[in-house]
């Protein structure tokens, strides 16, 4: 594309892409603008960078610049000529960009009666669906922030309730230890005490429980053995060998039996001891 017998090229030196982008985006975004409140037409207007970045602009029926308010062009034939010659340097201007600055950009116009002019530096189709995918990104991008920012917020109040509950708990704990009670009225006072006195008689009770518990367990302890013992005890009876004398039996006729089968016959003999026979 050539401007007269001009080529158009793309700026090669970084720095002076830079500003020469940032001037000519400018340039175009504001004469979006105005086309669309003088001429009361609806303009759509999308920028890419050259590293990507999107820069958008679409008609709204309220927009101002600045502290001046730009108003419709009230006679029909001025507002003809005025929306034909701006429609045309806006998609001059367009056109400039996409070349010199090496971005992709994409124009639509709706005239006031409706007429459609547009101007894309590639694929209509493939810059929309780009800042299709861009902007729900950066939506998407937006909201999870925002929920973040949310949560985090939420966590803050939780963790300020938490701290206030648990300086409060202190201040009665130090009161319930007779700490910090200088400042106490008598009506705190008074419920102070009411809460030990429960205090203890929970404490009482427990007691109360925890003996009665280990006294049931003694008992069953000490029947347990008794049992363990009785058990023995007839154990051992049972195994038992009988007495050498059982009662009623002749103590008396059984010795006198053994004394006579012990008794010897004895001989007197005067002179010297004659040897005898044992079998004479």
């Amino acid at each position: 594309m050539v401007r007269g017998k001009i080529q158009m090229r793309r700026v090669e030196n970084a720095t002076s892409w830079q500003l020469a982008f940032t001037k000519r985006r400018n340039v175009l975004l504001k004469k979006a603008f105005e086309l669309s409140v003088l001429c009361d037409a609806e303009v759509a207007l999308i920028i890419f960078s050259e590293k990507g970045k999107l820069y958008e602009f679409a008609s709204s029926e309220e927009m101002v610049r600045g502290k001046i308010q730009m108003r419709r062009v009230e006679n029909a034939t001025s507002r003809q000529v005025t929306f034909t010659k701006r429609r045309n340097g806006l998609l001059k201007k367009a056109f400039e960009l996409s070349v010199l600055c090496d971005a992709e950009v994409a124009l639509i116009i709706f005239s006031e009666k409706g007429k459609l002019y547009e101007f894309a530096s590639s694929d209509m189709q493939k810059i929309l669906e780009r800042h299709y995918k861009t902007a729900n990104h950066a939506q998407n991008n937006s909201i999870n922030v925002q929920q973040k920012h949310q949560h985090t917020e939420r966590m803050k109040q939780e963790i300020a309730e938490l701290v206030q509950k648990m300086e409060m708990l202190a201040e009665s704990q130090r009161k319930l230890l007779g700490q910090s009670v200088g400042s106490c009225s008598l009506e705190e006072l008074h419920g102070i005490e009411s809460q030990l006195e429960k205090s203890l008689r929970s404490i009482r009770e427990r007691k109360d429980q925890l003996f009665r518990e280990e006294i049931n367990q003694l008992q069953r302890k000490e029947a347990f053995l008794l049992e363990q013992n009785k058990k023995l005890i007839e154990k051992s009876e049972a195994q038992q060998l009988p007495p050498l004398v059982q009662p009623g039996d002749n103590f008396s006729g059984s010795l006198s039996t053994q004394t006579q089968s012990s008794d010897v016959e004895t001989d007197l003999f005067i002179g010297l001891p004659v040897m005898r026979s044992l079998y004479s």
